[in-house]
Order: C-alpha cells, then structure tokens, then sequence
C-alpha cells in the first residue's frame, strides 16, 4: 500500500477550517471512491488552518499520478488556500492503531 501525502495551508480569512474540511468531505470524498485503487483518506488540521491529507493507494503509481481528477480539485479549490499544495508520495511501512489497521486491510 501506497500514501500520497498532501500538505496545504487554508487561507483562514476566507474560510473556516470546519467549513474547508467539511466541503472536502462533501465534494471530493465521494469523488475519491469512484478512482481506482483508493484506500481512503485521513485529513488533518489546525486551528490556523495547516492541514495534511494522507490518501492510501493499492499501488504506487496510483498515489504518484497527478491524474485529471487530482488536477480538477486543486482548481476547484485554489481559493481557499494561501499557497499551492506540495504532494508526495510514500510506500506505507507501518501502520500501527486498530482504526488505521482497518483502513490497511480493506
């Protein structure tokens, strides 16, 4: 399994970060479903609107691909962050705690 690592700053002044978070989870998690290999997602933030999305991928080139669909969220978006977001991509090692277990064996 795969992680593609997300980091981003949501610009505080536009939007709240319960607001981005929950827009997120409205329009893109669904979204995420439908592409092959997904695995899940976990999403976090601060207070000052710092935030890191850890997506899980079956395999590498699943979590390296800037596919279309990556592309058209990061336009849809761009307003609500101060700066363009930085990825990458990681093979997972270690995955320890039962609710990440669970996300490791689906």
């Amino acid at each position: 399994m795969y992680a593609r690592v997300t980091q981003l700053e949501i610009d505080t002044l536009r939007v709240c970060v319960a607001d981005a978070v929950a827009q997120f989870e409205r329009e893109v998690i669904p979204e995420l479903h439908a592409q092959p290999g997904y695995r899940g997602v976990v999403v976090l933030t601060t207070t000052e609107g710092k935030a890191a999305l850890v997506s899980f991928w079956d395999g590498e080139e699943q979590a390296r691909t800037g596919s279309p669909f990556y592309e058209s969220q990061l336009e849809e978006f761009v307003t609500l962050f101060r700066a363009p977001p930085g990825r990458d991509a990681y093979e997972v090692a270690l995955v320890d705690g039962a609710a990440l277990a669970q996300v490791a064996s689906t």
